[in-house]
């Protein structure tokens, strides 16, 4: 049995790691993450996540670790910004309010999936011109949902959240423990 990763990101292999997780290789999917017409945040980020796992292609007793990101404005979607411009825009958008950050995980081992979705309530603050270019130019935002990684630097723009930390960096580390356990991964035991 292997343990895939079925995600490029350096930050999820990071968060694995504190739970004294490795995985055994890394294949990140190529799905279109193009959000269908009037698709909420919550359902579009479990499909994401779904459709990251079955994607990877592994070994029937292989498992496959994939998960989705999504920041929620609302009912608009904030993905991962194209260039600064829109990363000043979601960040604007952001900019003293209240947003939700969903975190979808999905295992799959064989044709069988198991699923979870964590849903946290973070407040960026009211941000100054200055704040929102220094954040900006530290090119801090690329690649990450809704334009900000709590994280980094953007730690300093967050003062409140509701929820799990690890979700919004990237993986709820209780749900993702126990959901590779039930797919028979042995989280708690020696791994030969």
């Amino acid at each position: 049995m292997k343990l895939i990763l079925g995600s490029g990101s350096p930050r999820r292999r990071e968060l694995l790691a504190q739970i004294g997780v490795v995985a055994d290789d890394i294949r990140p999917p190529d799905i279109d993450e193009t959000p269908a017409a009037r698709e909420l945040p919550r359902p579009y980020c479990a499909r994401m996540a779904r459709e990251k796992a079955l994607a990877v292609a592994a070994d029937a007793g292989d498992i496959v670790l994939s998960a989705d990101t999504t920041v929620a404005l609302g009912r608009r979607i904030l993905g991962k910004p194209a260039d600064a411009g829109e990363a000043a825009e979601f960040l604007l958008a952001l900019s003293g309010r209240r947003h939700r950050v969903i975190t979808a995980v999905a295992v799959r081992r064989g044709d069988k999936i198991w699923e979870r979705d964590v849903v946290t309530t973070v407040q960026m603050k009211r941000l100054s011109d200055v704040e929102l270019n220094a954040y900006l130019a530290s090119n801090d935002w690329q690649g990450k949902a809704g334009g900000y990684g709590i994280q980094g630097p953007a730690g300093a723009l967050i003062p409140w959240i509701n929820g799990s930390f690890t979700a919004v960096v990237g993986l709820p580390l209780a749900e993702t423990a126990t959901l590779l356990t039930a797919a028979g991964y042995p989280m708690w035991k020696e791994r030969l």
